[in-house]
């Protein structure tokens, strides 16, 4: 069977939550303990996952629109940036249509692309119509792509803290790939109000977001909004 994308959203998913996340990792003595907190994170994904599972259609395309709108308004100037957004999966925030009008403006989209395990990410150029193949996950990534360095990456999480800290899939890759890249993008993470928990219990891998867009609002890291307004605002 070839490669090629065939189909553009990749199958579902479904698992047990863990009732870990029930109980503060303080009591339950996990803080300082690396892996009794990475086994509470895999239990918070699962819930997470599981919860973001339960949204229609109607309800995901609603609150989908409502992070466009916030997107539009925190990045009102895109010609000209490399803009790397991502391919949905697992009940994410549909933003292609926010990518093309991006790219309609005369911004470069990037996607993405683990080129090696345990490796930092790369980003190449992609456009509606450009063609894709399979990658890590059976995620789409641009086959032709030309390897561009991002200067926004909007990444999904899976969960988020009020530092703009992000829960991600727990492979690691966006983390390790923000530690290398020289410059350093301007980073924002985007997904639904309902993702937000007290704390992912940040470690000192753990890189946190420029700003945390949702489908409720805006949220900066410590109220630091000037590098994103310098590059992409008024």
């Amino acid at each position: 069977m070839s490669d090629k994308i065939q189909n553009d959203i990749p199958g579902g998913f479904s698992s047990p939550a863990c009732s870990m996340h029930e109980v503060d990792p303080a009591y339950m003595g996990l803080e300082g303990n690396w892996a009794g907190i990475k086994e509470w994170r895999t239990g918070e994904r699962r819930r997470l996952i599981d919860r973001r599972s339960l949204l229609t259609s109607h309800e995901r395309d609603k609150k989908t629109s409502g992070i466009q709108r916030h997107l539009d308004r925190l990045l009102p100037h895109v010609t000209g940036r490399n803009i790397s957004l991502y391919w949905p999966f697992l009940g994410e925030p549909d933003l292609r249509r926010w990518l093309a009008a991006a790219a309609a403006c005369g911004a470069t989209c990037l996607l993405p692309v683990v080129s090696e395990k345990n490796k930092p990410l790369t980003f190449r150029s992609w456009r509606a119509g450009d063609e894709l193949i399979r990658g890590v996950l059976n995620i789409p990534v641009p086959l032709h792509g030309e390897e561009l360095q991002a200067e926004l990456v909007i990444a999904p999480v899976v969960g988020f803290d009020a530092l703009c800290y992000r829960l991600g899939f727990g492979g690691g890759y966006f983390d390790r790939t923000l530690a290398v890249l020289d410059p350093k993008p301007l980073v924002i993470g985007v997904g639904f109000d309902f993702q937000e928990i007290d704390t992912i219990r940040p470690q000192h891998h753990d890189i946190p977001m420029d700003a945390i867009v949702t489908d409720g609002g805006i949220r900066f890291r410590e109220g630091n909004d000037a590098p994103i307004v310098q590059m992409f605002g008024k």
